[in-house]
């Protein structure tokens, strides 16, 4: 029978309201995924460049590659201080120290000690992710091994690969992936400060440059380095020059992540290269997660590796970490989810917003997210400091705190004619401006109150760092003995010091010409954050002026010291002082070296240089503290920065996420991670319920609109039809 058009509205409406009531989430933007698989659902913000271990060097990057490449060492999810631990090295490397004869030399001799040899045994049965690089036929030989970029086109991704394989990690990947850092293509940002020690990097590096044949591969096995020994299938060695008991932190970086040689040679494989078939593309590890998805504009997929070893949550906690559960799967096998997807947001605003519906497990990935723009909606200022705001408050949002090893820092030009310089009068200018620089009051408008002011150059949670009236930077503070606290000196003192610099009242004491200074930056010189910076300076009457150019510029006046004073920052590559006080070796001067050196200021004291040197030889312990505290005097006195802040941050995970602890230095946190789908089912559903009066209302209304129509429609026709 037909069906009048106000019974296919009235159908209408009635599969309206039953849609409204079974079906899930509406707005929900994340893709279907199988019930089967424990799924993590994340994002990012910053896309991805490179993915190559050689060569990334961004947290963005870490937040991926951390998952999927393993150096010999890792470093335990739970202590603080931060502690290594082996990864894929069967136990801690063990460290023999050398003569120039390469004679073993005993810890009293130190003096004689040339060589530091670093030995690392592996752990059988590690294997590789399951990639075409590694599939072979039944003679053994590669089964992707072409001849020409004709041959090949018909590969644009990996998954058009049918054919994968695996084999297990050998000490061999290791000393490949080392060769890789010297060769000069792969531009790897290590390779100037590894070869100041891994014994032969340099020359190494001038072999393959040499022998290398425009785009094809080179077999980097073919040629020795004289630093690196093959011992066994799952033992080597590195011998790196004279004592460098950081060395080991490096050994937790992807730098030194293994990369088979048949990964290298598959990807030079003619036409990849221009597909994106590459390794900074196409990730191959031995981590638990392997790349299966990279399509940074959209999302990235993380998926559990099959081939993964063993690996057993920590048991090894503090007191803390078991009232927060953080103990609560000892011994449990790792990974505990099947994959991760990360999708790609462009204003952190959407981001937040998908993470307080629960379509987001935390509210950031590898980046906190906590700005500016979201901090109000996620805390208030109470009595006893920072609180969820009441929303997140019911909705039990998870908080973790990490004081990241870090330091933001205003730096002056040492070689400037202006702010540069170590007479006392130069020394005096720089201290009146630092202190007229109220970095607490910075902290407090344009970051929310979080972070803590800076004395000197060591971050909190290092060794060296130190609190209190012996550890106050006594040239820009006094100590309060009422609150016990650093208090910043006043502006009348440093008036006084900018008089006694040769500047009273902010002019020149024989010219009367008013000092001007210039800050280089790459943001317009109109914002809030500008514009504070000219009022505090102009306190003391010292004017300033910003001197904005796009990145590469400023790098460029950056290298050749043609800049006055500018923002910059460091975070630690690994939990050791050294890391910080080498920003301030000369050696390290961006003039001075003209190389990608670390100490943007130039700064250039020859006490403080030798005592670096003997920092960074000793193991931790009253010798060495003594010189670090001997280095932070000097380095406050000069005051060739302003001191900034060590940053805070702070994380957010909805309340079905388990094991949030970030860690302030290592990313590779993922395979810790525990979530529960059905309770992010459940709380998804009920905080984004459909309103579906209007469009209830807006269909109502049309049918009372239609109706009448279609019934004076239908006397009409059939008038019309009675009259014929």
């Amino acid at each position: 029978m037909p069906q009048s058009p106000t019974s296919k509205w009235a159908a209408i409406l009635t599969a309206t309201l039953v849609l409204s009531g079974c079906s899930g989430p509406w707005n929900d933007p994340n893709p279907p995924v199988d019930s089967k698989d424990v799924t993590y659902f994340g994002s990012f913000i910053t896309r991805p460049k490179h993915l190559d271990p050689v060569r990334s060097y961004s947290s963005e990057e870490k937040l991926f590659i951390d998952q999927i490449y393993e150096p010999p060492l890792q470093y335990h999810f739970l202590k603080r201080p931060y502690e290594l631990e082996p990864a894929t090295a069967a136990s801690m490397p063990t460290l023999e120290l050398l003569d120039e004869n390469l004679n073993p030399v005993s810890e009293d001799s130190q003096d004689d000690v040339a060589f530091s040899l670093i030995t690392i045994r592996l752990k059988p049965g590690t294997m590789y992710q399951p990639h075409p690089a590694l599939a072979e036929d039944d003679q053994g030989k590669p089964v992707y091994l072409f001849n020409s970029a004709e041959e090949s086109e018909q590969y644009k991704q990996l998954s058009d690969f049918p054919a994968t394989g695996t084999r297990e990690l050998k000490a061999d990947d290791y000393i490949y992936q080392i060769k890789r850092m010297a060769d000069p293509v792969n531009k790897s940002p290590l390779l100037g400060l590894m070869t100041d020690y891994i014994v032969g990097m340099k020359d190494f590096g001038a072999w393959a440059k040499e022998n290398r044949q425009e785009e094809a591969w080179l077999d980097l096995r073919a040629h020795p380095m004289e630093g690196l020994t093959r011992v066994d299938d799952y033992t080597f060695s590195i011998r790196i020059e004279g004592i460098y008991p950081q060395f080991q932190y490096w050994l937790a970086m992807p730098f030194f992540a293994p990369v088979p040689w048949e990964a290298d040679r598959f990807y030079h494989n003619p036409g990849f290269p221009d597909r994106n078939l590459t390794l900074d593309w196409n990730p191959i590890g031995t981590g638990a997660f392997m790349m299966t998805v990279n399509s940074p504009n959209r999302e990235i997929v993380l998926e559990r590796n099959p081939n993964f070893r063993q690996e057993l949550y920590p048991s090894d906690g503090s007191v803390d970490d078991q009232k927060k559960g953080y103990l609560a799967d000892a011994g449990k096998p790792l990974p505990f989810i099947d994959k991760a997807i990360f999708r790609y947001e462009k204003a952190a605003t959407s981001m937040w917003s998908k993470f307080t519906q629960g379509y987001y497990d935390r509210s950031g990935d590898g980046d906190p997210n906590i700005n500016t723009a979201t901090f109000d909606q996620a805390f208030t200022v109470g009595p006893g400091g920072l609180e969820l705001t009441p929303e997140l408050e019911t909705r039990n949002i998870i908080v973790d705190e990490e004081i990241r090893p870090s330091l933001f820092y205003t730096g002056f030009n040492m070689v400037d004619p202006v702010v540069g310089g170590y007479t006392e009068d130069k020394r005096k200018l720089r201290q009146a401006i630092s202190i007229v620089y109220n970095d607490q009051e910075y902290i407090d408008i344009f970051r929310n109150g979080i972070g803590q002011v800076a004395q000197g150059p060591i971050p909190p949670g290092l060794y060296g760092y130190a609190e209190g009236e012996a550890a106050t930077n006594a040239y820009i503070f006094d100590w309060d003995p009422a609150t016990k606290t650093p208090k910043r000196k006043s502006i009348e003192y440093a008036r006084q010091l900018l008089a006694e610099a040769g500047y009273p009242n902010g002019r020149h004491h024989e010219t009367g010409k008013p000092l001007i200074l210039y800050m280089d930056t790459t943001s317009a010189d109109s914002s809030p954050r500008a514009d504070w910076i000219k009022k505090q300076l102009d306190r003391i009457g010292v004017q300033l002026e910003f001197r904005t150019t796009d990145y590469p510029r400023f790098k460029e006046k950056m290298r050749q010291g043609n800049t006055q004073m500018f923002g910059w920052g460091w975070l630690a590559d690994y939990p050791d002082p050294e890391n910080f006080l080498f920003l301030l070796d000369s050696r390290q001067g961006l003039v001075k070296c003209q190389c990608a050196g670390s100490n943007s200021t130039n700064y250039d004291n020859p006490d403080f240089d030798r005592l670096y040197d003997k920092v960074k030889t000793l193991a931790n312990g009253p010798e060495r503290l003594a010189a670090i505290n001997q280095m932070v005097a000097i380095v406050q006195k000069d005051s060739p920065w302003i001191w900034g802040f060590n940053n805070k941050e702070y994380y957010l995970s909805n309340q079905w996420v388990y094991n949030t602890k970030r860690h302030g230095i290592s990313q590779g946190t993922l395979k810790y991670v525990r979530v529960d789908p059905a309770l992010r089912e459940q709380k998804q559903k009920e905080w984004n319920q459909p309103i579906v009066w209007p469009l209830m209302a807006s269909i109502g209304l049309l049918f009372l609109l239609v109706v009448p129509g279609i019934r004076a429609y239908r006397r009409r026709q059939k008038l019309t039809i009675d009259a014929s």
